[in-house]
């Protein structure tokens, strides 16, 4: 990618995050919902930090930090960075204002661009670049995720869009695509852009198996729940059944039931249930649970790279996940575009897995434990930053996300 291009992509992105900051007032702006999520303001001071630190700091000419406070207040988990502002406190960071971190949005543009325009262009700086692009389009589907769950927490059921939200056309039936054994490469193999955690790229052999052709949908994971599958402890991992206890869950983290019916909270609003869409916000625990209740199984992650190996990736296309209409070649559908969809993989390294020298190489490999592997794009996803071989995770207990399920079977 050439010098023109990535400034090009470095200003369409960074316009796009106040875009998508622009139907919150300044309070929205300021609130943390809970300590997983963060504030819209910390994620563009965050972004911000991240050029400021990873690429003025090291190839500006004469460097001066914008405000030398902002290293440790925006400073996400960077050790090699040094002291950071505790994650579950950032809702107290009331200072610096919302204008004044515009104002160092601003600035630090202005001087990326600069950067771009006269320095000396080296792989290396490029490529810090592209990584910054790419950790901002993250925080973009943080941003709409971190906000939905902020607004469900409002008696008064806000929307973050007024756009509307209209009924979905009926979901294709769910049928099978049988996979035959084998020896298959899994990993980043071209020039394109990846994160570290995308490579080396492997051979995996896998045993013969079936891929759904669509995502469950919301009628599908209703009839789990008024047949009591949040009640049937045999259904369940043993830390999953805990979990459910413990929380007394009893449904999806935003489904509500009133005298009307189901509904679900949506970036649109509190809207009827609709059960062509696909099942959204599941975590591991509720994904793995349902597949056993439906006598399946959750893919790996090598049999869903293997399946989608010949899909391509499409981006974010509303505000909550809709039914494809349209199937890949591979007979697959809802593989990016809707919701990320779990694996039964644990998050590890590949074989022969390096992380980057220095701090820039605690982005992922630092994660490697106690999480799952989730593949394919959601609905917020940014457009043009999914691929077949993303590698996203989360805790095993995480809802808040667009993440979804789709089954596999053992042949």
């Amino acid at each position: 990618m050439n010098v023109d291009t990535i400034a090009a992509r470095f200003l369409e992105v960074r316009k796009r995050t106040m875009a998508l900051a622009d139907p919150l007032s300044d309070e929205d702006c300021c609130v943390q919902s809970m300590p997983d999520a963060s504030p819209v303001k910390w994620h563009m001071a965050h972004t911000t930090w991240f050029f400021e630190t990873f690429v003025l700091e090291r190839f500006e000419p004469g460097f001066k930090p914008f405000h030398p406070a902002f290293r440790v207040l925006f400073n996400s988990y960077y050790n090699g960075v040094g002291d950071k502002h505790p994650r579950p406190q950032r809702g107290m960071l009331t200072r610096p204002a919302l204008r004044e971190v515009v104002a160092y949005r601003h600035a630090v543009d202005e001087r990326i661009s600069t950067l771009l325009s006269e320095q000396t262009l080296t792989a290396e700086l490029l490529g810090l670049v592209e990584t910054g692009v790419q950790h901002e389009q993250q925080h973009q589907e943080l941003m709409l995720t971190d906000v939905k769950h902020m607004l469900s927490l409002n008696p008064l059921w806000p929307a973050y869009s007024a756009a509307g939200y209209r009924p979905s056309p009926p979901a294709a039936p769910l049928k099978w695509v049988e996979q035959e054994a084998a020896l298959v490469g899994i990993g980043h193999a071209d020039d394109g852009f990846c994160f570290d955690n995308e490579t080396p790229r492997h051979r995996q052999f896998v045993e013969p198996y079936a891929i759904a052709t669509r995502l469950v949908n919301n009628r599908e994971y209703h009839q789990f729940v008024e047949e009591g599958g949040y009640a049937d402890s045999s259904l369940w991992l043993s830390e999953g059944w805990d979990w459910v206890q413990a929380n007394r869950l009893s449904h999806p983290l935003y489904w509500h039931k009133d005298g009307a019916g189901w509904k679900e909270f949506t970036l649109y609003g509190l809207c009827a249930l609709d059960p062509h869409r696909p099942a959204t916000h599941l975590s591991f625990f509720e994904a793995d649970a349902y597949a056993r209740w439906a006598g399946a199984r959750l893919p790996s992650e090598a049999e869903w790279e293997h399946a989608a190996s010949s899909a391509a990736s499409f981006g974010m296309h509303g505000l909550h996940p809709q039914p494809s209409q349209r199937e890949q070649s591979n007979g697959l559908s809802e593989l990016f575009g809707a919701c990320w969809q779990w694996t039964l993989s644990s998050y590890a390294p590949y074989p022969g897995y390096n992380p980057a020298a220095g701090a820039i190489g605690e982005y992922n490999g630092k994660f490697m434990s106690n999480q799952y592997v989730l593949r394919g794009s959601s609905c917020a996803t940014p457009p043009g930053h999914s691929r077949v071989t993303y590698r996203n995770f989360f805790p095993s207990s995480a809802r808040w996300q667009f993440a979804g399920i789709r089954l596999a079977k053992s042949l």
